[in-house]
């Protein structure tokens, strides 16, 4: 199992245009990631559920993948995630 923590960058937190970002990245992938926060999991590939976790600027999240081949998403991701996608 692959997993990686990781603290959100973007100065507004994971709101619509961060979040579309990271579950299109997620569903090209075609791999089941998991995204959870203060122990909610929600599907990552999944805007309103990722909506739904309320991820602001300097929250942590931690994403998790059972795929044998993970890890170059996850990195993928968590750099995404790492980046402050408001800035750019």
């Amino acid at each position: 199992m692959a997993e990686r923590t990781v603290e959100l960058a973007s100065k507004h937190g994971l709101h619509a245009r961060p979040a579309t970002l990271f579950t299109q990245t997620v569903a090209k992938s075609g791999l089941p990631v998991q995204i959870s926060k203060d122990g909610k999991a929600v599907n990552a590939a999944s805007i309103l559920g990722v909506i739904s976790l309320g991820i602001e600027y300097g929250d942590t999240v931690t994403l998790v993948s059972d795929a044998p081949e993970a890890d170059a998403l996850l990195d993928e991701l968590a750099t995404l995630l790492a980046t402050d996608l408001d800035a750019e």
